[in-house]
């Protein structure tokens, strides 16, 4: 099954072979790259306590797995150990369509947290926020549950139902979700035109043909005009491949670093570089983040933020700053193993601190105008205005959302103010 598993590099996931520590060690290491002789002694004498008088009896396999689970938990909440089913749900992930809710989770004191749920699915149609706290599934308690135990429980056919309870900031106790399950089929890539000279470009996630497709809408949008401005849209992005998010950036910016990765000793350092040919001919851009833009979606925002490419607009990102590496054991097996860290083109570390805003917005809804004042427009019997291009309105209505009609208003504001063709006086 493993074996047709294609190598693709991600900014959560990296696929690569790494050799052995052992068959690099040299006889002259020093004490540091010895193994621990009494240690191992101290490891085989609990697994032989364990074998022979634990309570219930475990097959020595299966006690060996747990031991090579408890090894890669224990580093960070992103090495893992991989057999068949998570390497189906690892591919299944970078295609975008899997079974379930349609939910990225993570743990968080004991919990599990989602992170973002995915747009137009189950979860995310449901009313489930990024930051919510699962605290129950199905009637079971997660408390210190295991997060691929998690992800299984919630995965199921579709058509099946199930109940979660959520605790959220801000509410007065928790909250219950009855969600029906579906066939998820993450659609990437959405756009669409603001008004007649600004486009809006939706990323849910970064997978295998994400940068084709935003080239894709870039070009449609622009089929009659050149766009005078972008607001790209990475709320909620859980990330995905990093070569997506690098060819993303690299249709924003005509050269430069785009992002580049270090490992443990600071010299193995991988550089991803801009190629010229800027698809919007330098168009203003304003990039959408919130605490649910993770990882791969740091990256575009890092990238074009440090080139001064676009105006960040939200709150800050998830601080996901670290590639994983996927390294096959044999046919059925793998781990996921941190194995470098991520930096922007002027060598931010976005590891537990995450991309800095240029303007913050908080979510939430825009406050209506309670006191409406009398126009002349209501008067009867006013004068109509004969003038028709002045009665419609170039923007197309926008919803009620504080973070994009912020974004909106900042590219107005920057089209407005750029000189017109025929302004001799700007020269």
């Amino acid at each position: 099954m493993y074996r047709h598993f294609r190598h693709v590099l991600f900014a959560s996931i990296a696929l690569c072979s790494l050799p052995l520590m052992a068959e690099q060690a040299a006889p002259a290491e020093d004490e540091r790259n010895r193994l621990p002789i009494e240690e191992l002694q101290t490891f085989a004498d609990v697994f032989h306590q364990i074998r022979e008088n634990y309570v219930e009896h475990i097959d020595d396999r299966e006690l060996l797995m747990l031991a090579i689970e408890g090894m890669l938990n224990g580093l960070d909440p992103h090495s893992r150990f991989l057999q068949d089913d998570d390497l189906v749900d690892l591919e299944e992930n970078t295609t975008g369509e899997f079974g379930g809710l349609g939910v990225e989770v993570g743990s968080e004191r004991g919990l599990i947290k989602i992170i973002a749920p995915m747009d137009n699915t189950p979860a995310e149609k449901a009313g489930l926020q990024s930051g919510d706290l699962i605290s129950y599934i199905d009637g079971k308690s997660v408390a210190d549950m295991n997060v691929d135990d998690a992800i299984d429980m919630m995965r199921g056919e579709p058509g099946s139902h199930i109940e979660l309870v959520v605790i959220r900031e801000g509410e007065d106790g928790p909250l219950t979700f009855d969600i029906e399950r579906d066939i998820i089929k993450v659609l990437s890539v959405r756009s669409r035109m603001i008004d007649k000279h600004i486009g809006y470009l939706r990323i849910a996630q970064f997978q295998q043909t994400t940068a084709e497709d935003v080239e894709a809408s870039l070009k449609e949008l622009q089929k009659d005009e050149p766009l005078q401005g972008l607001v790209i849209d990475l709320r909620n992005n859980p990330g995905g491949l990093l070569e997506a998010a690098v060819k993303t950036s690299d249709l924003f910016l005509n050269d430069g670093m785009v992002v580049y990765t270090e490992g443990r000793d600071g010299n193995n350092r991988a550089e991803y570089v801009a190629t010229p040919g800027d698809q919007l001919n330098v168009a203003p851009i304003a990039v959408i983040i919130n605490g649910g833009s993770a990882s791969a979606s740091e990256i575009l925002a890092g990238a074009l933020q440090d080139h001064r490419r676009a105006v960040i607009i939200g709150s800050a990102s998830f601080g996901k700053g670290s590639v994983q590496s996927v390294v096959p054991l044999n046919d059925h097996q793998a781990i996921k193993l941190t194995t470098s860290r991520y930096f922007t083109p002027t060598g931010r570390s976005i590891q537990a601190h995450g991309i800095d805003p240029d303007i913050v917005v908080a979510a939430g809804q825009l406050r209506e105008d309670k006191e409406r004042r009398l126009k002349e427009a209501d008067l009867r019997g006013h004068l109509e205005n004969n003038d028709d291009s002045s009665n419609e309105s170039e923007a197309k209505k926008l919803p009620n959302d504080a973070q994009l009609v912020e974004a909106y208003n900042l590219l107005k504001a920057m089209q407005l103010l750029k000189p017109a063709a025929s302004d001799t006086s700007a020269l």
